[in-house]
C-alpha cells in the first residue's frame, strides 16, 4: 500500500542517506512530520533532533554506571555548544562513544551512538542563525538531561513540586515547541495567522503537553529504573508516596491505583489542555506541509492519551501505545480531508474521545 499523496515526504535536507535512515529507525512518528517540513527548516530541525535522540539515549541508559553517563553527556553538550572544540576533546568523545554504543542493546540506539562523530559536523553546514538557534535548544535540552541524571541517583527518587515538574518538561520539550517557532519565523514570513508571542507560547505549551504525554505513558518504566515524575507533593496529597506508586505499578496494587486515580485524571487533563494548544498552533498555520507536520504529534497525542484515559491507572503496569494500522488509517483520513483545518479539527476531536466517531 502506497501512503497518500500529502504524505510522500521529501528526502531529509543536508542529512546523508545513513543519518536519514537513522532517524526514521530512532522515531518512526516523528520523522515523518521532519520530512514534511518545508525545505528551508528541514535540516535544523532534523540535525537537533537526531542530536538531541543521542543525548537522551545516554541519558535515560540507566543500566550503566552514573558517573559513565555524566562525562559522556558533558563531553556531547560541549561539543554541541562549541563550534571551535580541541582535537583532543574531538578524540575522548569519539572513544567514549564507542565504547558506549557498544553497550547498547538496542540496534538503532547503538547505531545512532557510532554515527554521533559524524553527525556533529553537520552542525557546521547550517546558517549561522540557525546552528545558534540549535545549539541553544540543545543546550536547554542537556542541561534537563544533565539535572535528570544528578536527581535521580541509586534507588528510587521523584521530583518534589509541580513547579519542577513544569521546569523539566520545558528544558526536554518545552523549549522545542519555541525553536521550531523561531526557525519558522525566521525562514517562512508570514507562516501564521497569529501574531509570534502567541505561537511561541503555545509551541512551548505544545512541547511541555508532549513530554508529559511521554511520562504517563512511561511511568511504569520509570519506575521501575527508579524515577519518579510524579511530585512527592502532589502524591502526598493523596496519601501516596513514591515508593507505595513503585510497587503498585510493578503488583497492580488495586488500593493505591485507585488512591492515584483522582491525581491521574488531573494529568490527563492537563496533558490534554497542552496537546489542545498544540493543534491550536497547527491550525493557524498557512503552508501545507507546514500545518501537517505540526498536527502530526498533537493527532497521535490526542489518540494515545485517549488510551490512556481508557486504561485508567492500570495504565502503569502495562505499555500504551497507538497500534500501527490506526496511524496508518489516520493518514489516510487526513489526506482525504486534504489536511485542511476543518479535517485536522474533527480529528483530533474525535480521536480525543470528545466527538462521535
Amino acid at each position: 500500500m502506497h501512503p497518500p499523496s500529502l504524505f510522500r515526504p521529501k528526502k531529509h535536507i543536508g542529512l546523508r542517506p545513513e543519518h536519514r535512515q537513522l532517524l526514521r529507525a530512532v522515531s518512526r512518528s516523528f520523522d515523518l512530520s521532519i520530512r514534511l517540513l518545508p525545505a528551508v527548516v528541514q535540516a535544523p530541525v532534523a540535525l537537533g533532533y537526531l542530536l538531541a535522540r543521542a543525548t537522551d539515549t545516554v541519558a535515560d541508559t540507566t543500566t550503566l554506571p552514573l558517573a559513565e553517563r555524566q562525562l559522556l553527556l558533558d563531553l556531547m553538550a560541549q561539543m554541541i555548544t562549541s563550534p571551535d572544540t580541541p582535537a583532543a576533546q574531538t578524540r575522548a568523545l569519539g572513544q567514549h562513544t564507542q565504547a558506549f554504543a557498544a553497550q547498547q542493546t538496542d540496534p538503532n540506539e547503538r547505531a545512532l551512538m557510532q554515527a554521533l562523530p559524524q553527525c556533529l559536523p553537520l552542525l557546521q553546514t547550517l546558517e549561522e542563525a540557525d546552528q545558534a538557534s540549535v545549539r541553544l535548544v540543545l543546550s536547554h535540552i542537556t542541561q534537563g538531561q544533565q539535572m535528570d541524571m544528578a536527581r535521580f541517583g541509586p534507588g528510587l527518587n521523584a521530583l518534589q513540586t509541580e513547579a519542577e515538574l513544569d521546569q523539566y518538561t520545558w528544558q526536554v520539550a518545552g523549549c522545542v515547541g519555541e525553536f521550531w517557532t523561531t526557525l519558522c519565523g525566521r525562514h517562512l514570513p508570514g507562516y501564521t495567522r497569529l501574531a509570534q508571542d502567541e505561537m511561541m507560547r503555545m509551541g512551548r505549551q505544545y512541547g511541555m503537553g508532549l513530554q508529559r504525554l511521554n511520562i504517563l505513558r512511561d511511568a511504569g518504566a520509570d519506575l521501575a529504573a527508579g524515577r519518579c515524575y510524579w511530585p512527592t507533593d502532589t502524591l502526598a496529597s493523596a496519601g501516596l508516596s513514591p515508593h507505595q506508586l513503585a510497587e503498585a505499578a510493578q503488583t497492580g496494587h488495586t488500593e493505591t491505583l485507585q488512591a492515584l486515580a483522582p491525581l491521574y485524571d488531573q494529568w490527563l487533563c492537563h496533558t490534554q489542555s497542552q496537546l489542545a494548544d498544540g493543534l491550536r498552533y497547527a491550525l493557524a498555520l498557512k503552508p501545507l506541509r507546514l500545518r501537517l507536520a505540526s498536527a502530526l504529534p498533537a493527532l497521535i497525542g490526542a489518540r494515545t492519551l485517549a488510551l490512556l484515559r481508557q486504561a485508567g491507572p492500570m495504565a502503569l503496569t502495562q505499555r500504551v501505545k497507538m497500534p500501527r494500522h490506526e496511524m496508518r488509517h489516520l493518514l489516510w483520513q487526513i489526506a482525504r480531508g486534504w489536511g485542511s483545518p476543518a479535517t485536522l479539527d474533527r480529528l483530533f476531536q474525535k480521536l480525543s474521545g470528545t466527538a462521535p466517531a
